[in-house]
């Protein structure tokens, strides 16, 4: 896609395809069932990726942790675009294993962050009722009052677009400690 843009001659984008649904983590020292927890996976180009770090920030702020056990997770993020191949089949898969999850813990909350997201919220919501939070890639400060929304049994969505917001006051909780997340 990129490669043949000749504004940007030798620069290519490339994402490492084993990186697609890569679970976030990020190593924290907590006390033993202290807090709730989100998962997060990632789909599609690095903005998402990076998107996802924003999110667990954003998170992080509100008292969640990460976790890498889904069946652990209070919280279930799946962070995808509707650009790459596949990703909308993947993650319908995907949304059909956390509903799975959900069955077995009442109380966990799934959703869809992204561009998809904005794409797919009324099928996610209301045909398939596979989520309960659908989040556009501009609304991610919205997150802790959307989940709060979820939790009292209404559908948290924000799919609005936004010509101000950068994220540029959020410091990103990264992958790994030297900052490299892919």
């Amino acid at each position: 896609m990129y490669d043949d843009n000749p504004t940007l001659s030798g620069i290519r984008k490339e994402i490492d395809e084993e990186k697609q649904g890569e679970v976030f983590f990020r190593e924290q020292t907590l006390p033993e069932g202290g807090g709730r927890h989100f998962y997060i996976e990632s789909y599609g180009c690095q903005m998402n990726f990076s998107d996802s770090e924003i999110v667990a920030s954003i998170l992080a702020e509100v008292g969640f942790s990460p976790t890498r056990e889904v069946e652990r997770a209070d919280l279930i993020l799946i962070n995808t675009c509707s650009i790459r191949e596949k990703a909308e089949e993947t993650v319908r898969k995907r949304l059909r294993i956390f509903d799975q999850v959900k069955s077995r813990r009442p109380g966990t909350l799934v959703g869809v962050l992204g561009c998809m997201a904005e794409r797919l919220k009324a099928k996610l919501l209301e045909e398939e009722k596979l989520v309960d939070l659908v989040v556009g890639p501009d609304a991610y400060r919205d997150l802790p009052a959307l989940v709060s929304t979820a939790e009292e049994g209404d559908k948290g969505i924000n799919v609005f677009l936004s010509r101000e917001e950068t994220y540029a006051d959020i410091s990103p909780l990264r992958l790994d400690s030297n900052g490299v997340t892919a």
